[in-house]
């Protein structure tokens, strides 16, 4: 028995009026979740200072809210799976509007575990509207073609992330000084959050996307290589690793950087925090860039290339000081741009009527955002940014290793090894 996803249009439609809407539905969800995502970032120093925190503790900020995908993004999975796309996104940006709210009643009693439990709920939006959209996009066009639409949607997303942190420093950071009396600082934006979120619920609810529906069919496994365990794809296996150590050092440097930025140039928060923006945006140049790379050039072969880049610029970046450690940091950012759509791309690539379930998989590997950061909190505490930072180097050398080997199936390596 095999799910096959099916594309469903109107007759006479054309591609172009058809994915139209469907297209700007998901610019705006991937722009949501990259500025609430990156918002974090802000957070963490805010309440570092506001609850007098060390690095590990207010890298909990990050923990509880990637901790969300290891828990729910198979259950998340599994609802898309019923309810459709278009209602999990719905229901995404509902369930995130309904944990912003909830930074209200948290700033009221000023407890550091309510914004933690109220970011814990916001995230299980975010986990059911990424489970419902990365499978979506790959859905909506050729396949041959899926990480350079990824990453094109994803470069409207980094436009959110590349804004989060210089609205972090401007409203909620420039109040730093007042956070150990109150958190309205943090409240009052959230509540703007959480009113758009809600706005866009209604919105994409009464919008008419594409459907793209799994149906049963009893034998049908020509789409899938006849395999009964979706954990007997190995670039799946692999891949799911890969996402979960890429997510983790993207996260990871985004979560220290303000801190490592204002130790190395001795300025305050808020002025380090401006440097996070450069940080996420070159995520979004380098993935505009990356939408028309990816036509041109092997996805896996632009993953390595970015992997090593990456491992040179940390090395650099810990064995010096000033100015050029901040800006061989920052421009990891670029490097990391098209990592999460190639590895998805390559993850999901052969398994056919398995993608969804695939998708909340992947998805559920996210939780390297959570474990990543706390264990580099925990290494700066504990000993310096050059000790702590080896940390997400090593994640970008598995990286390397899944560009060259791990992203191969069984039936690729068989073949590569029948033919030398």
């Amino acid at each position: 028995m095999a799910f096959v996803p099916t594309n469903h249009q109107s007759p006479g439609s054309t591609g172009a009026q058809r994915y139209t809407p469907a297209l700007i539905t998901l610019a705006v969800l991937y722009f949501m979740m990259g500025f609430i995502t990156c918002l974090n970032d802000t957070l963490v120093p805010f309440f570092k200072a506001g609850f007098t925190l060390g690095y590990a503790e207010s890298s909990l900020v990050q923990f509880y809210f990637f901790l969300t995908y290891a828990i729910m993004s198979i259950p998340a999975g599994k609802i898309v799976e019923k309810i459709g796309y278009k209602r999990g996104m719905v229901a995404g940006f509902a369930i995130s509007g309904i944990g912003a709210l909830l930074f209200l009643p948290a700033s009221w009693w000023h407890q550091y575990s309510l914004f933690l439990c109220a970011l814990f709920i916001l995230a299980i939006g975010i986990v059911l509207l990424q489970v419902a959209a990365n499978p979506y996009i790959t859905l909506l066009g050729k396949p041959e073609t899926a990480s350079s639409r990824l990453a094109l949607i994803q470069g409207v997303g980094s436009i959110g992330t590349t804004l989060a942190p210089l609205f972090g420093a401007h409203v909620i950071l420039s109040k730093v000084s007042e956070s150990a009396a109150s958190s309205e600082a943090v409240s009052t934006p959230y509540l703007g959050i959480g009113a758009v979120l809600f706005a866009i619920a209604g919105v994409v609810y009464f919008l008419s996307l594409p459907t793209v529906e799994t149906q049963e069919h009893p034998g049908a496994t020509t789409d899938s290589g006849g395999k009964r365990s979706i954990f007997s794809f190995r670039n799946l296996n692999f891949g799911m690793i890969a996402i979960f150590t890429y997510v983790g050092a993207e996260v990871a440097i985004g979560t220290f950087l303000t801190n490592y930025i204002a130790d190395r140039l001795q300025v305050p928060e808020h002025e380090a925090n401006s440097y996070v923006a450069l940080y996420w945006g070159g995520m979004l140049v380098g993935r505009l860039i990356g939408s028309v790379v990816l036509k041109l050039a092997k996805p896996q072969s632009v993953l390595l290339s970015m992997a090593v880049a990456s491992i040179g610029l940390i090395t650099l970046s810990i064995l010096s000081s000033g100015a050029l450690a901040v800006w061989t940091m920052v421009a990891v950012g670029l490097c990391n741009s098209v990592m999460f759509a190639i590895i998805f791309s390559l993850a999901v690539a052969g398994l056919g009527s398995y993608a969804t379930r695939a998708s909340g998989l992947l998805s559920s590997a996210i939780a390297g955002g959570a474990v990543i950061p706390f264990l580099q909190g925990a290494l700066i505490d504990h000993f310096n940014w050059s000790v702590a930072f080896l940390l997400p180097a090593a994640c970008y050398l598995y990286i390397v290793f899944f560009a060259w080997k791990g992203y191969q199936s069984k039936q690729q390596i068989l073949f590569t090894n029948s033919t030398n």
